[in-house]
């Protein structure tokens, strides 16, 4: 995949399957894989939040990015999370990222110890300088707890240039992404988050896609594909057709665990268990996630059926 490559569209986040055990689950990940390039996405991102990333160990991370770029071999561009809590280590991610087959990077700040804005335009900086690839940077403070002023991204695009992409999870998203978009004078590319919530609003604003979990591409491909043909009324219709659901796996502290779950029980993926801190679900929270669905059609959940048919 090309250095220069241009990233818009739907690039899920890809969970790290796990089995009963809590070891990383290689069949169930290029399972999980495929389901995303049956659905059409356009890329694909790992190491993100809903990829539990923080719980994984160095080496796991090695073998899980060998395993995708291994699957996808070229099929579409994928993207690797390399932020950390400090400066050095991400700067040494960031690198490795690049080496071991990221198209893009995705980036957190700091989330340790809260950076003030020097320190933050030196961690992003540092980043620029190390790397060849393009860098999103991840304006995520509800996870990350550090808020980043639209006037800092711009700041870093204008004098960066493969500080490209801002993923907007700052709410309100929506008018972030105007002032983001302002302010950089279009320089910065945006994408959505926080699962969709606000994916159409954030497309009549200007964003060029966004990263969802992983377990319902096809939905937010439809939108998006309506979307850009022109089609608003499908596009809308579909998306709070879908919002429900997209609602339901933000639930904080259960959210992996209702990703995976969904997945799971479709047989994408042979376990949902979850790391800690991450909790596992209850039958109630269960029973609840798949009320969303009764009058929803989902890949993830028809799954069996595609592997049959392969």
């Amino acid at each position: 995949m090309s250095q220069q490559v241009k990233l818009e569209g739907i690039y899920p986040i890809l969970a790290t399957p796990f089995t009963e055990q809590g070891e990383v689950d290689e069949n169930s990940l290029r399972e999980l894989v495929r389901f995303q390039l049956h659905a059409k996405v356009d890329g694909i991102a790992l190491f993100g939040m809903a990829s539990e990333m923080y719980t994984l160990l160095d080496e796991e991370k090695a073998r899980i990015a060998e395993i995708v770029v291994d699957e996808v071999k070229g099929q579409v561009p994928l993207v690797f999370g390399s932020g950390h809590t400090g400066l050095e280590v991400a700067v040494q991610l960031s690198k490795r990222a690049e080496k071991q087959g990221a198209d893009a990077l995705m980036v957190l700040p700091p989330y340790m110890a809260k950076p003030d804005g020097k320190r933050l335009y030196d961690y992003f900086a540092a980043i620029a300088k190390a790397v060849t690839i393009p860098i999103m940077i991840q304006d995520a403070p509800l996870a990350s707890g550090v808020n980043m002023p639209a006037a800092l991204l711009a700041r870093l695009s204008k004098e960066f240039e493969n500080i490209a992409y801002v993923k907007v999870e700052a709410p309100p998203t929506t008018l972030k992404v105007t002032e983001v978009l302002e302010q950089s004078e279009g320089r910065l590319t945006v994408f959505g988050g926080m699962n969709g919530l606000y994916f159409y609003e954030e497309l009549g604003r200007g964003a060029v896609g966004t990263m969802p979990a992983c377990e319902f591409p096809e939905v937010c491909v439809r939108i998006y594909q309506a979307f850009r043909s022109g089609d608003l009324d499908t596009a809308r219709q579909t998306f709070y057709q879908y919002l429900p659901f997209m609602r339901i796996g933000t639930l904080p502290g259960f959210a992996m665990a209702i990703h995976k779950e969904i997945l799971r029980t479709g047989g994408v993926i042979e376990s949902a268990y979850v790391r800690n801190p991450n909790a596992p679900i209850d039958e109630r929270i269960r029973q609840e996630t798949l009320d969303t669905l009764k009058d929803l059609d989902l890949l993830a959940l028809r799954w069996h059926e595609v592997k049959a048919a392969r």
